[in-house]
């Protein structure tokens, strides 16, 4: 069912990423910058994410031998630098997620580039690098985010939607490989019930929210795919919530022929595919360049 399917290393049927966005109490302060300061509900609870869950999840991948990739906006990696030291330390991957969680759609033109640079710098400053991959806040990557990311020599992007596996993107004087998100496997649509920037979704148990994530990867295991999960520590590192993610990692470890990698992992198995021949299917950027009517 997915034509052309990527040969994934060891003979495994299928390559899982189970991505973090830590996103923490940014989200109220670029949601509600007047006085989001003295809302102390919402950065209480964005707070759970890098405070409570992050430690939480982190020993289930140390116990269980799994390196990760985590997206965190630049004010995050200043904000908290001890969960930062935690995810390195753990041999884990941190990835470009925006200065404040601000929008590109919302921020186009210099604020867009200002707000670009300001995350680079953080990630410089606390990670040590630069960083490879990135993920648009709200997934709302534009042609001058794309270009950026050409300009400072990433290596992949991880917020469009065009396949159910990785992909190469041409644009303009660079490439970019795209690790597909899509809101099947988002833990926003199941579990985010934020008044202060607009989300109000009917909040599911653990199983039932989590459910849907397992047919997701059910699927793609049958076709030889690309699983990935997108969740926030503050939703899906929940007590209930997690316990549940760490069984089912348990399980698919033990039963399933599976390679669990950092993205940075994947887009390597892919420089070495190409390079041996494989043909990944290719985007051209921009898809439009003026409205269409």
């Amino acid at each position: 069912m997915i034509q052309n399917p990527i040969p994934w290393p060891n003979g495994a049927r299928c390559a899982c990423a189970i991505t973090f966005d830590m996103d923490a109490d940014s989200l109220i302060h670029i949601a509600r910058p007047e006085d989001s300061f003295d809302r102390v509900y919402p950065i209480s609870m964005g707070q759970y994410g890098p405070k409570v869950a992050m430690p939480r999840i982190l020993e289930t991948y140390r116990r269980l031998g799994l390196k990760q990739s985590f997206f965190i906006p630049g004010w995050c990696l200043d904000t908290y630098p001890d969960t930062v030291d935690a995810i390195l330390k753990g041999g884990h991957e941190i990835g470009h997620h925006g200065w404040i969680h601000e929008d590109p759609i919302a921020t186009k033109g210099a604020p867009q580039e200002e707000a670009f640079g300001k995350a680079m710098d953080a990630h410089m400053r606390r990670v040590g690098k630069a960083p490879a991959g990135y993920r648009a806040p709200v997934y709302n990557v534009t042609q001058q985010v794309l270009d950026l990311l050409v300009e400072h020599k990433f290596r992949y992007d991880s917020s469009l939607m065009g396949d159910d596996i990785p992909y190469r993107m041409e644009t303009g004087p660079g490439a970019l490989y795209e690790m597909p998100v899509h809101w099947g496997t988002d833990d926003w649509p199941p579990f985010a019930h934020y008044d202060e920037i607009g989300y109000m979704m009917p909040v599911r148990g653990p199983s039932a929210g989590l459910s849907a994530f397992w047919e997701e990867f059910e699927a793609q295991y049958a076709a030889g795919g690309f699983f990935m999960l997108i969740v926030h520590p503050f939703l899906t590192g929940r007590l209930a919530r997690w316990r549940l993610v760490e069984q089912w990692l348990e399980e698919t470890l033990d039963t399933r022929n599976v390679w669990f990698a950092t993205l940075s992992e994947i887009a390597d198995h892919l420089d070495a595919l190409t390079a041996d021949g494989f043909d990944l299917r290719t985007d051209q950027l921009p898809y439009y360049t003026e409205p269409q009517r």
